[in-house]
């Protein structure tokens, strides 16, 4: 079979006991503190996004969001491409084998978007229910839906993140397959179409059209077939194979 994609493999000692347990070792201490350190940092984030609500008046996310680029656009961007960052430098130094260090960023990043929503919670009353309609991401294009659609996938991502660095650090072989690559990577085009199709049937419309479009609907079915075929490939994925046994 070809050889997938080096960064991914997991790499633990060849496979003894010992060199399990040495792999495994602070492995509850390490994901505390990565745990501790995304609370900290969704407080960060929803700080930041109660001060830009108060600079644009916001009150109503969908009347009232912006609908052309200002000077704070770039800075907004910027600003997400370091979040993605520092979240993926936290996981990096948090596990000791390559497949851990991705499942740990990828944990991270959905602790860390499910904690933005509690914060937020608790220092405006918002969102009010998990039906709210959220701003969810400007990269490359606007991403609108519901606040449940995020939360759903940041959960996935935590369980799919964390079983991916265990498993990994224990001395299981995690390896992507062309399988799980095909039937994830059509989840998530199909997951990514409904939370940006209300930018993308602007887009003929130019800049403007997109700053100005807001979601009608959420196709709520097709966002869950989305996420179902994206669990299936990360399941896939995350659990691994057992130490000694080769493909």
């Amino acid at each position: 079979m070809r050889r997938l994609p080096k960064l991914l493999r997991s790499r633990a000692p060849r496979c003894t006991l010992r060199g399990r347990e040495v792999m495994m070792s602070g492995w509850k201490e390490r994901l505390l503190v990565l745990s501790l350190f995304v609370v900290a940092m969704a407080y960060v984030e929803s700080a930041v996004v109660v001060y830009l609500r108060q600079v644009y008046g916001i009150r109503d996310l969908l009347r009232d969001a912006p609908t052309q680029p200002d000077w704070l656009t770039p800075i907004e961007l910027g600003r997400e491409i370091a979040t993605l960052a520092m979240l993926f430098t936290a996981g990096w130094l948090a596990g000791r084998t390559g497949a851990a260090r991705w499942g740990l960023f990828i944990y991270a990043w959905g602790l860390w978007d499910i904690l933005y929503y509690a914060w937020l919670r608790v220092f405006i009353g918002w969102p009010a229910s998990l039906g709210d309609w959220d701003l969810l991401f400007l990269i490359p294009l606007p991403w609108w839906g519901p606040v449940w659609a995020p939360m759903l996938a940041a959960a996935l991502m935590m369980a799919v993140g964390v079983e991916m660095a265990r498993r990994s650090e224990a001395g299981w072989s995690i390896r992507l397959d062309r399988w799980s690559v095909a039937i994830g990577g059509l989840g998530a085009f199909i997951a990514l179409y409904t939370v940006m199709a209300p930018a993308l049937h602007a887009l003929p419309g130019g800049w403007e059209a997109i700053g100005r479009a807001r979601p009608q609907e959420f196709l709520w079915w097709l966002y869950l077939l989305g996420w179902g075929l994206v669990a299936f490939a990360g399941w896939r994925i995350a659990r691994g194979r057992p130490p000694g046994l080769s493909l």
